[in-house]
């Protein structure tokens, strides 16, 4: 059956009818949710979304800062545990948070994050001797844990309170219900799949190992840890009144954070945002907005800045000692001086 399904991947990559399939996916979501936009927030109040801003406590503010920053340090183990799990050990963990972080924060917010932040990853990874099919495996495994985190609390969250996602979906609770209870078993069949005997995919310096049933446990426990203080920073920001509870607004962020990503659209941009004003229609839609963009600035905008001038002065000391080692020793070939300058990054700072 696995090797079917290969044949049937395979087969669909050459006539490259998955490419065509997810760039009609994803102009059909950008499509929708630029309707449901419009017709959700004609009639919006400007002024009174910056009431609303200027009105919120500081002490919610800072508590959804806290959960973001407990967030995105869970975000951290995802490379950590990648790394790892390619047998290399000798990366030290500082390396590993700022490529997450750095990856991440950039992906997140200009899009395509696949691309982008696999394109981090290399420039940070590629120092300590990892090449393209290495940062490659790093982002696919990293991106396991996500996605199976993101099955995790779904099927949960949906299974325990299915009217949640049928305020996006449109389906009737049952059949949500029954689709997180699918998704549950397939999530534990998968465990066991990989519990069983080790299990490769890929092929050729391709091919990645992956996790046994233990790690794989472990995968999962870290998604939902990152998807939980996400969405508690976003509970902390919503109106109190009505108060929903927090499982089912961690269930609609979820859902909307996935409609983003299909999207590919930079930050989820619009996507999110017409998710979650769909899903929690109960809220007033000013204050709801209003919590909307202070999650945006807390968890997309502050980020990205930070990791900018992280970069930014990462850049920086490289190219001022490879300008030494240029003028203490201008015949040496440029790329043994890239290679000492990076040698020496790893003994001095690892950054």
């Amino acid at each position: 059956m696995l090797e079917s399904i290969r044949r049937t991947v395979s087969f669909l990559r050459h006539r490259q009818i998955l490419h065509k399939m997810g760039v009609a996916i994803s102009v059909t979501v950008i499509g929708i949710a630029c309707y449901v936009l419009y017709h959700m927030l004609r009639g919006i109040d400007v002024n009174e979304v910056v009431e609303a801003i200027k009105s919120t406590e500081p002490r919610s503010i800072a508590l959804a800062a806290v959960f973001v920053a407990a967030g995105y340090f869970t975000l951290t183990f995802y490379d950590l545990f990648a790394v790892r799990a390619i047998g290399r050990k000798d990366i030290p963990y500082r390396i590993n948070a700022l490529a997450a972080f750095t990856s991440y924060s950039i992906g997140h917010n200009v899009g395509a994050s696949v691309f982008t932040g696999g394109a981090v990853r290399y420039r940070i990874y590629s120092a300590w001797g990892l090449n393209a099919i290495d940062v490659a495996k790093i982002c696919f495994l990293a991106g396991l844990t996500f996605w199976l985190g993101n099955a995790a609390v779904l099927g949960l969250g949906i299974a325990y309170h299915p009217e949640a996602a049928a305020s996006i979906d449109q389906l009737p609770p049952w059949l949500n219900r029954t689709a997180a209870v699918a998704t549950i078993f397939a999530l534990l069949t998968y465990v066991a799949w990989v519990w069983v005997k080790p299990r490769h995919v890929g092929r050729g310096p391709w091919t990645v190992v992956l996790p046994g049933g233990p790690l794989t446990l472990l995968q999962i426990m870290i998604g939902i840890v990152d998807l939980g203080f996400c969405a508690l920073a976003m509970y902390v920001l919503v109106p109190d009144d009505p108060n929903l509870g927090f499982v089912v607004v961690a269930v609609i962020f979820v859902s909307a954070t996935l409609l983003g990503f299909a999207s590919h659209s930079p930050g989820g941009l619009g996507v999110f945002d017409a998710a979650m004003l769909v899903g929690l229609w109960q809220m007033d839609r000013e204050d709801l907005l209003a919590g909307m963009l202070l999650f945006r600035v807390l968890y997309y905008i502050a980020p990205f800045v930070i990791s900018v001038i992280l970069l930014t002065f990462r850049e920086v000391i490289l190219g001022a000692r490879l300008k030494r080692l240029q003028q203490t020793a201008p015949a040496a070939p440029a790329e043994p001086q890239r290679e000492a300058v990076y040698v020496r990054e790893r003994k001095d700072t690892g950054s």
